[in-house]
């Protein structure tokens, strides 16, 4: 199959020389409509030898895949072990291994992001606030006595 794409490849650029010199020697110029109906027959044919490789690639792995399949199950039978079920994509993805590689966030769960730290800034400074006024409070009351 290879060697039939690569005698096609060359073949088709050592037409191409022959043609141009031919013409430059004294050609007739009525083999030009031959020589494009030539090359798109070959390319044609090119085509179609590609999408049968790939059709065949295809069908290998297709029926080297079922062979796997099979012997996985071979396994499975022999030591009890139930397949698993294929629902992994409805459970969220744990932290990726390569940050580089996180899905993006969307402009409205960066916005929520920003949001939920300001929250917790305020949140921070209100607790730290609170405490202070309650130290003064107790403070105060030791020191304070009513009579």
């Amino acid at each position: 199959m290879a060697a039939f794409i690569a005698k096609q490849m060359v073949g088709n650029q050592l037409n191409a020389v022959k043609g141009a010199a031919g013409g430059a020697v004294g050609g007739d110029g009525g083999d030009d409509e031959n020589d494009k109906e030539k090359e798109e027959e070959a390319e044609r044919e090119r085509q179609e030898a590609i999408r049968e490789a790939e059709e065949r690639r295809k069908e290998k792995h297709r029926k080297m895949e079922e062979e796997r399949e099979k012997m996985r199950q071979e396994i499975r039978d022999k030591y009890n072990i139930k397949k698993k079920e294929e629902v992994v994509e409805a459970a969220p993805p744990q932290e990726e291994p390569n940050p580089l590689m996180r899905k993006k966030k969307t402009p409205e769960e960066l916005a929520a992001e920003a949001e939920q730290e300001d929250l917790d800034d305020f949140t921070k400074l209100k607790n730290t606030i609170e405490t202070q006024v309650n130290e003064i409070k107790t403070q105060i009351e030791g020191k304070c006595s009513l009579q």
